[in-house]
């Protein structure tokens, strides 16, 4: 079976269409990957899909001997598209210390190839409904999540912590526990005028950690404290 040209342009411009929503509200937020990528990737998902099923109609007339059976899976093609889009995804994943940019992108890729598929299939009603769940959830839920996780998440801060000779961090990071903050990691580096510590820290979202900043730099024996990573909380 030939699909005609007119169902083949349709399944590519709603193709354009919906993975172009998606891409278009990425490049609204200045992401790596954005509206151009999500089409292509959309687009491209899409001919796959297509050549998978119908590709290779042609190979079965003329060119194979009488009695001759030739069975063509229409998946297989389509089925590499999965594993395939993983390492375009892959690529728009930075990590900038402790956080991971590009995930919410990377999976936006994915959905976009698999709306490119499901057009490029025909299947109009499952492309539609998950644009129109994919798109919200980007949108929507980004302004929930913000309230939400001033609430909920646990943030991650630098302390450079200097001391004096005098100085003592056994004290400094019995006052940090005593604040009900958590101690993940720690560095140090010992020189003659005193000593100099980096401290990961784990601040609770019921604690603020401000109070125990100001407590650690009035403490004696204490050079200078600074800390690095409190924006967003």
């Amino acid at each position: 079976m030939t699909l005609p040209l007119g169902e083949l342009l349709l399944r590519l411009g709603v193709t354009l269409l919906l993975c172009g929503l998606i891409g278009l509200e990425r490049e609204s937020r200045d992401q790596v990957a954005g509206l151009r990528t999500h089409m292509l990737v959309g687009l491209g998902s899409a001919l796959f899909t297509l050549v998978s099923a119908y590709g290779f109609e042609g190979l079965t007339r003329g060119g194979v001997p009488a009695g001759v059976r030739v069975q063509f899976d229409p998946t297989r093609i389509a089925a590499q598209i999965v594993s395939g889009i993983g390492f375009l995804g892959a690529g728009a994943i930075i990590r900038q210390g402790f956080n991971v940019r590009g995930l919410t992108t990377a999976a936006a890729l994915w959905i976009v190839a698999a709306i490119g598929m499901a057009a490029g299939a025909g299947y109009y009603a499952g492309a539609v409904a998950t644009t129109a769940i994919a798109l919200p959830s980007l949108i929507v839920f980004r302004r929930v999540r913000a309230v939400a996780m001033s609430r909920l998440r646990t943030g991650y801060v630098l302390i450079d912590l200097e001391l004096h000779e005098d100085g003592s961090l056994v004290d400094a990071l019995g006052l940090l526990a005593h604040e009900g903050h958590h101690i993940q990691g720690l560095t140090s580096d010992v020189s003659e005028d005193g000593s100099s510590f980096r401290l990961e820290v784990r601040v609770p979202p019921d604690r603020r950690l401000e109070p125990a900043l100001e407590q650690l730099s009035a403490m004696p024996g204490v050079a200078r404290v600074n800390a690095v990573g409190l924006s967003g909380r």
